[in-house]
């Protein structure tokens, strides 16, 4: 019995050594288990016809499309099908059960195939390439991430997608240095899904500019970017806020993107603060002249995009006119929390919008 060990332990190494060369060879641990189970339901179907219908074989095509490759995906639906093939002959009878179940494991075969074939531009398997766009998606809003402020301060931001997907070509970016606060409102054109890879670019790039130049020069250099890249829907909008957390002066820098919305504790008003400067993406050496103002205790900045103000048939003058309204009955005394309530009570659920507050607390 002391010798038993010793006898299993060749053929265990044997097995262990094939298997590390078919995964040096390019065969991966997902497929080489596929591939057993498959041909290990397609024994169970042949002589248990009544037990194991042949629409288990469904089972190992559904999961190599999430698992596998785009490289492996297309041989082993080829080598499910044909499986499926041979199994068939060796039924005793082939009824219309077993010719519909046939068509359905070929039908979803092909529409495995067509997507194989898409993700091949990825080069990545299913499971895989939705996490990556996860992590891109994670990253876009880490980038707006407020950084901690001083207490006297508060500011938020909101998002709200097309359609409610993960996705949107509106973000925002931000930094702090020492007693300067910088961030900038970005609109990409188009909305939802399209416009979300040129937003995903887009918020690496500015996330970099910002707080490393000097606050007249974030948007010249976010222009020029913009037009290295030659896209064909390469514009975009965006406002820039620098502020000094110390004095409450601040800056604002707009490339065609809607004025910002102060509000003045002491006369208790909504205001609009008109900025002007081109469309980013558009025009060479594209200035961006300032408008400057100072922040007081209980004073409210709002920076958003047009999607919070603009509809179909209506002005965009109006539309603002409605969020000043709104921001008086909403945020009367109450800032925090205000930005949820205010992007949820306007917009459109049909295009992207993006809201910041910036208010400086009393006290």
């Amino acid at each position: 019995m002391a010798d038993l060990p010793s006898v299993w332990s060749a053929p265990a190494r044997r097995i262990r050594q094939r298997w590390q060369r078919a995964v040096r060879t390019g065969l991966s641990q997902e497929l080489v288990l596929l591939v057993a189970v498959t041909l290990l339901m397609a024994g169970l179907i042949v002589p248990f016809p009544d037990v194991a219908p042949l629409i288990l074989l469904v089972i190992p095509m559904v999961i190599a499309s999430l698992v596998l490759g785009p490289r492996q995906l297309p041989w082993f639906v080829v080598f499910v099908l044909l499986t499926l093939a041979v199994t068939v002959t060796q039924q005793p009878d082939v009824t219309i059960r077993v010719a519909l179940s046939v068509a359905v494991i070929f039908g979803l075969g092909f529409i495995i195939l067509l997507g194989s074939f898409r993700r091949s531009r990825l080069g990545v398997a299913g499971v895989m390439g939705e996490s990556m766009l996860v992590d891109l998606r994670d990253r876009i809003l880490k980038q707006g991430a407020i950084p901690t402020l001083p207490a006297q301060w508060h500011a938020a931001w909101e998002l709200r997608s097309a359609g409610g997907t993960a996705f949107a070509g509106d973000f925002v970016v931000a930094s702090r240095a020492d007693h300067r606060f910088e961030v900038a409102v970005v609109d990409v054109s188009g909305k939802g899904e399209e416009a979300g890879t040129r937003a995903l670019l887009l918020s690496g790039a500015f996330g970099g500019l910002l707080g490393s130049m000097q606050p007249a020069e974030f948007l010249v250099a976010a222009n020029a970017y913009l037009l290295r890249q030659a896209w064909e829907e390469g514009f975009a909008t965006a406002i820039h806020l620098s502020l000094d957390l110390n004095s409450g002066r601040f800056e604002l820098r707009s490339a065609g993107h809607p004025p910002a919305a102060f509000h003045d504790a002491g006369s208790g008003r909504w205001s609009v603060l008109s900025t002007e400067g081109p469309l980013l993406g558009l025009i060479e050496d594209a200035e961006f002249p300032a408008v400057r103002g100072l922040m007081r205790p209980g004073d409210a900045l709002l920076l958003y995009t047009d999607g919070l103000v603009e509809t179909r048939g209506r002005d965009i003058g109006l539309g603002i006119d409605r969020m000043l309204g709104q921001a008086e009955r909403l945020l009367r005394g109450n800032f925090e929390d205000g930005a949820v309530r205010l992007i949820d009570a306007l917009g459109s659920a049909d295009d992207d919008r993006a809201l910041l507050m910036v208010h400086r607390r009393f006290g």
